[in-house]
């Protein structure tokens, strides 16, 4: 899908650091040509580079409509303090100003930070005795980024939804680790599913797999493509595996309607070799995650597991988890279940 506002350039952007210096934000458009959608220079600080690709791509969920003809390259000229975070808001700026979603009148100072960026709101700002004509983020301010634009609040257009899976390594790291789906509409169908889907912090073999088991998942659905913007994000970024998979297609589920909401926590363990049939295959590791599973299962939860794994679990589970208020099902396929 196109963008009706195709004017490209380059922008800058400042943010007031807390000790009073200005950092400026770049951002340049360029052809794509098959790399990242948004490529960041933190001064020379990875941890801030990551950060602020993160913030750049969460805070684009709400816009209306996805363009992935062109790559974004944001840098800036000075690293913040190792815990300042007032200058992601000028960087969210230079990205929109780079690619003509929004055009200011003037030069722009900036400040604000948030928790909530894949909702287009602006939690505060840190920054003392700002100018007169800085742009500060918060309720008091800019409290949302559609207000930019003279759009609403879109908040309420975003639908979360978080599943939770099993990570077994053998050691006392294993817990269940959540995944989270954020969905916006899109204001026209069609483009590229898999470039509709972006998941922060993860590296390119990981969202491939992430796009490619949403995209077929949804292609099972048979109306649900071209339809939606999404976030995927993590509890623990850094993971091996594809055991996720099913965790993750529950999660875009409910959070688009398809599936129904457990009472509490959706746990599963799955993948695929084919989420355009809905189907559901088995993974590695089915004892030690069945005991991690059932040692942090709590009233309400509902575990989702392979079909395949109906012989190897261990006699008494599915009464155990029954006796703490929990559900489990066997699956071949998803739908409603």
């Amino acid at each position: 899908m196109r963008c009706a506002n195709d004017k490209r350039h380059g922008a800058e952007c400042r943010s007031v650091l807390a000790g009073g210096a200005l950092l400026t934000v770049s951002a340049t458009v360029r052809p794509r040509a098959g790399r990242a959608d948004v490529k960041c220079s933190g001064a020379g600080d990875a941890a801030v580079a990551e950060r602020m690709q993160q913030v750049v791509r969460l805070a684009r969920l709400t816009e209306g409509c996805v363009d992935s003809r062109d790559q974004v390259v944001i840098s800036i000229d000075r690293a913040p303090g190792r815990h300042e975070r007032d200058w992601e808001l000028a960087v969210v700026l230079a990205d929109r100003m780079a690619r003509g979603v929004w055009q200011p009148a003037g030069p722009v100072l900036a400040n604000g930070w948030s928790e909530q960026w894949q909702l287009g709101r602006i939690g505060g700002h840190d920054v003392a005795n700002a100018p007169a004509h800085a742009l500060l983020g918060g309720p008091a301010g800019l409290g949302w980024l559609g207000a930019l634009t003279g759009q609403p609040d879109s908040a309420a257009s975003v639908a979360s939804a978080r599943a939770w899976f099993p990570l077994h390594s053998g050691g006392i790291n294993d817990s269940l680790c959540w995944v989270e789906v954020s969905v916006h509409p899109l204001a026209g169908a069609g483009g590229d599913e898999e470039e509709s889907i972006a998941a922060p912090g993860l590296d390119p073999v990981q969202l491939l797999a992430v796009r490619q088991a949403l995209a077929g998942a949804r292609h099972f659905d048979g109306r649900a493509l071209g339809r939606w913007r999404t976030v995927v994000r993590f509890g623990q970024a850094r993971f091996q595996g594809n055991s996720f998979e099913l965790a993750l297609v529950m999660a875009d589920r409910m959070a688009r309607g398809r599936e129904f909401v457990a009472r509490g926590r959706l746990i599963a363990s799955g993948c695929s070799g084919a989420w355009h049939a809905g189907r559901v295959d088995t993974v590695e590791g089915c004892a030690p995650k069945c005991a991690l599973i059932l040692q942090q299962t709590v009233a309400g939860d509902r575990i989702l597991l392979p079909k395949a794994w109906e012989s190897a679990l261990a006699p008494g589970f599915a009464e155990a988890l029954r006796a703490r208020g929990a559900s489990v099902a066997l699956v071949e396929r998803i739908g409603i279940i």
